[in-house]
């Protein structure tokens, strides 16, 4: 039976990240993924937790405090912090790489994307999920601001939602082709997934799941009774934007890149 990837992250995360994270789960879980595997910004290690029954060999992230949340899940065999930049790993010592929504935070994209083909294996899959231009461009807010005039103010919104968000890099296919094969790579497969209506929940949630800040911050988790007659509702709404399909017009992209050999 296919895993329900929406009801395992909405028990555990705010219901616009749980809604990203499913569709995400669902596409990642489908890759095939020669041993061993590195995960490249691991985070707290939810994701993982979610989308592989195995779990991964190595997770890599920067920072400790989530690294020390990953190592509670026991999902990774291994834990290191480490920057994308200077992988602590002999060249092709990996059979192949994730990485979920993480590329479009760092700044030196061109340095990790070469770090990352030098440890994988020749042929070695790299399987990443990346917001694209159109997560900026499908924003509701600016919409209705350029609407009545406030063109400027749309624009300035659209900044501020990157800096919050902490998005450094939108790119289209051509885009990630270039820096891809500058780095060893060569694209596989690409496809857009997330709807311009299902980000408008997900820019929306940020602020209507402000409230599931008090349960984290109280007990360290975001849902607080995480059963399924309190999510019904939620589950509902949300199912919508788990089940529709990859379209030319989604605001995210993911991409099975390959280690040229």
């Amino acid at each position: 039976m296919r895993q329900d990837f929406l009801w395992l992250n909405l028990r555990e995360l705010p219901y616009f990240r749980a809604t990203l994270r499913s569709v995400e789960a669902r596409m990642m879980s489908q890759v095939q993924l020669p041993l061993p595997v590195l995960d490249v910004g691991s985070g707290d290690g939810h994701f993982a937790s979610v989308t592989y029954d195995h779990g991964l060999d190595v997770g890599i992230d920067p920072s400790i405090r989530p690294l020390r949340e990953a190592q509670r899940r026991k999902v990774y065999r291994l834990l290191i912090q480490a920057d994308g930049v200077h992988l602590p790993f002999e060249d092709a010592s990996f059979g192949s790489a994730v990485s979920n929504s993480v590329l479009e935070h760092i700044p030196p994209l061109d340095s990790v994307l070469a770090e990352v083909g030098r440890v994988l294996k020749p042929g070695a899959p790299f399987a990443f999920t990346v917001p694209n231009p159109g997560y900026r461009t499908e924003l509701s807010l600016p919409h209705l601001l350029r609407r009545i005039g406030l063109r400027r103010l749309g624009e300035g919104y659209e900044d501020w939602f990157m800096w919050m968000s902490r998005t450094k890099n939108l790119l289209y296919e051509p885009g990630w082709k270039e820096k891809l094969a500058q780095a060893g790579f060569t694209i596989d497969h690409a496809l857009r997934y997330f709807s311009p209506s299902a980000l408008h929940a997900l820019e929306w949630g940020h602020y209507f799941g402000a409230p599931c800040l008090v349960p984290r911050v109280a007990i360290g988790r975001w849902i607080l009774v995480p059963q399924k007659w309190n999510m019904a509702l939620t589950d509902r709404l949300m199912r919508r934007y788990y089940l529709e399909p990859p379209s030319e017009a989604g605001t995210y992209s993911f991409y099975m890149a390959r280690k040229s050999g």
